[in-house]
């Protein structure tokens, strides 16, 4: 008997998305949403596609993965977020693998990520291959990390597979811009939290050599000017992570 699958989805707000994603995992034998009171229509779009539609309140990128992954029913899960879809080419590589009798090897598939990103595909750089561990079996693993970096931790042997999931990260450079200052605000909370230190050297070399990295050495600048501007904005980034340390701890004085 083949072994099954539940897609496990958090949403908030997420309703020019999420039917994209819904219907690249109709397929699937069971679809779990875990929306955090979403104010549009994507409760309502979920609905279409599952019963299996839950409210809750955000507890963060990766209790709330926990959550969910706590209520799937079946072997395996799936994990994606609303602005991501999974490429035809990347189902027909997942359900070849469940027909295949060499699955029992494994406790998890992983993927590379591509991101979409100002009318292009990116293909090099920081964003891409981007692999991803979103397909493990229950019993084996679960969601990890630092907030708001949330990492899948499995037990066991691991398979690549070739194909890609599709990432819809975002709609034009404010909104990429917006997203960075409130991820760099976590990290910042977070590395406080922990206690670790800041140094100035953190702005002075880190920066650049993430620039240098994304679009000299990966070849980001393959990718035309998105290229450019996704290696600017991820040093910069960078930069802004560590000022905010910074003045979180100023304000310890």
């Amino acid at each position: 008997m083949q072994e099954k699958i539940s897609v496990c989805i958090t949403a908030g707000n997420e309703e020019k998305n999420i039917r994209r994603c819904l219907e690249s995992v109709k397929w699937a034998d069971e679809i779990i949403v875990i929306d955090s009171f979403s104010t549009d229509k994507t409760n309502a779009i979920c609905k279409e596609y599952t019963t299996r539609v839950y409210k809750h309140r955000w507890l963060g990128y990766i209790m709330q993965k926990n959550l969910a992954k706590d209520l799937a029913s079946n072997e395996w899960v799936l994990f994606l977020d609303a602005d991501e879809e999974i490429s035809p080419s990347l189902h027909d590589e997942i359900k070849k693998e469940f027909s295949s009798p060499r699955l029992k090897e494994y406790t998890c598939l992983e993927f590379p990520r591509m991101v979409k990103f100002l009318g292009r595909w990116i293909k090099h750089g920081d964003w891409y291959p981007d692999i991803k561990l979103r397909l493990y079996r229950k019993d084996c693993g679960q969601c990890a990390g630092t907030e708001p970096h949330d990492k899948m931790v499995v037990c066991g042997k691991c398979k690549r597979l070739k194909s890609p999931l599709y990432h819809y990260t975002y709609a034009n450079i404010h909104e990429q811009l917006e997203t960075m200052n409130k991820f760099s605000s976590l990290t910042a909370k977070s590395k406080y939290n922990q206690h670790e230190k800041f140094k100035l050297s953190q702005i002075i070399f880190r920066p650049p050599l993430r620039f240098l990295r994304c679009y000299i050495f990966r070849l980001g600048f393959l990718d035309g000017i998105p290229g450019l501007l996704i290696a600017s904005t991820v040093a910069f980034g960078v930069t802004a992570k560590y000022i905010k340390l910074w003045e979180l701890k100023l304000n310890d004085k």
